[in-house]
């Protein structure tokens, strides 16, 4: 889990922080049914707008245990703060007084990494209008290793915009991913991840979920552009 909270001098107005109960509680009732939801509440400035979608290899059940979550993690984490995103394996949301739903946004990212090099032959999948945003794969890099790789982008994108987010993700991972086992990059509009083991579902082999849950990730880069 990994979260960014816009730490400007602006604060919710008792109004504004009513509406984002609201706007929270749709997304998480919404959300699970078809794994994306973008939505907004309240008026003039104290208007907010809200996204949330889970990856597109989990289950509702899943998806709406991680929304829930997200939910909470996002208030505790973030408290007071007009513009907020959370990030989790299985699921992103994010609110803001401005309304970002359907905008490019690589202001800023998160780079997640532990060891390893990248494969990117999956990015045409995803901007595919059937895909909803998610392509993956793997590759054998020897007969004794497969590297697995994911992208995901909201689906609020255009699929330009998809590929412009996924284009600059992976071209940053060679400056903070290079000679890496595993790599994840988190950016507002897309999401992409690779490893030397499955991570995304179906999973390959039991042994695959014990290594999933036990990753510990090494190192954090926030970039701001």
């Amino acid at each position: 889990m990994a979260e960014f909270c816009n730490k400007d001098n602006t604060k919710l107005n008792p109004q504004s922080s009513s509406n984002l109960a609201k706007l929270l509680s749709q997304l998480i009732n919404k959300t699970p049914t078809a794994g994306y939801y973008a939505t907004s509440a309240g008026t003039g400035t104290n208007q907010l707008h809200g996204l949330a979608q889970c990856r597109g290899d989990v289950t509702p059940k899943e998806c709406s245990s991680c929304i829930t979550d997200a939910a909470d993690q996002i208030t505790a984490r973030c408290p007071g703060r007009p513009d907020a995103r959370i990030w989790y394996d299985y699921c992103f949301l994010r609110y803001s007084k401005d309304n970002f739903v359907g905008k490019l946004d690589n202001s800023y990212a998160l780079f997640f990494y532990n060891l390893g090099g990248l494969v990117d032959e999956i990015r045409s999948q995803a901007v595919k209008l059937r895909s909803k945003g998610i392509g993956k794969g793997e590759t054998k890099l020897s007969p004794f290793l497969t590297i697995y790789a994911l992208v995901q982008c909201t689906r609020d994108l255009a699929a330009i915009d998809c590929a412009q987010c996924l284009a600059i993700a992976v071209g940053n991972f060679p400056n903070f991913c290079n000679n890496k086992k595993g790599c994840r990059a988190l950016y507002d509009g897309c999401y992409v991840r690779y490893e030397l083991y499955p991570f995304f579902f179906p999973l390959k082999s039991a042994n695959s979920s014990i290594a999933a849950a036990s990753e510990a990730t090494s190192m954090v880069a926030v970039i701001r552009s």
